[in-house]
């Protein structure tokens, strides 16, 4: 587990915002040296905090504005399989493994519900799922964020390394 600090928070917010933004200018809006912002980014990728930079994609722009979740039931000892079938379904955005009736908790996107359907068919013909939940997706009034969680694990963590311990291992 690595612990960070207000500092690291502050550029984690300004990378959300601006995945591109460039050290200097980060190093600028921070307040503190090129150098501390380029080590604290090469930490923050190293230690498998930041694992990428990827756009934020609007996918009803991309014509995909039917969004649902999908609780799945498997037959057991088939998650693994039915894992890696699902990853051959392009519709499928994630997938994680849950405690309950069902063992898995899928995410889709798809541009109508008619080809939902169909994706849900897909799903269900999978050797090894037994049944599925679907939940339609009306509205998201919270998109997916970290930077509040961030900035409540940071808080009173203190502003660089000697407030703080750094990204220390704990």
């Amino acid at each position: 587990m690595i612990s960070i600090d207000e500092l690291d928070a502050a550029l984690l917010e300004l990378l959300t915002a601006d995945p591109r933004a460039q050290i200097m200018d980060l190093a600028a809006r921070l307040g503190v040296a090129r150098n501390t912002v380029a080590s604290r980014m090469r930490r923050l990728e190293e230690t498998g905090v930041v694992s990428g930079y990827r756009p934020d994609i609007d996918l009803p722009t991309l014509g995909l504005p039917v969004l649902a979740f999908v609780g799945a039931e498997t037959v057991q000892g088939r998650i693994k399989a039915v894992l890696e079938e699902l990853r051959a379904v392009p519709e499928v955005l994630e997938a994680h493994t849950t405690t309950g009736r069902e063992d898995l908790l899928i995410r889709i996107a798809a541009p109508s519900h008619e080809d939902l359907l169909h994706v849900l068919e897909r799903i269900l013909g999978i050797d090894g799922v037994a049944h599925t939940s679907t939940t339609l997706v009306l509205t998201t009034g919270i998109k997916y964020r970290t930077q509040p969680l961030i900035d409540h694990i940071t808080h009173q963590a203190g502003h660089g390394r000697s407030a703080a311990g750094g990204l220390e291992e704990r």
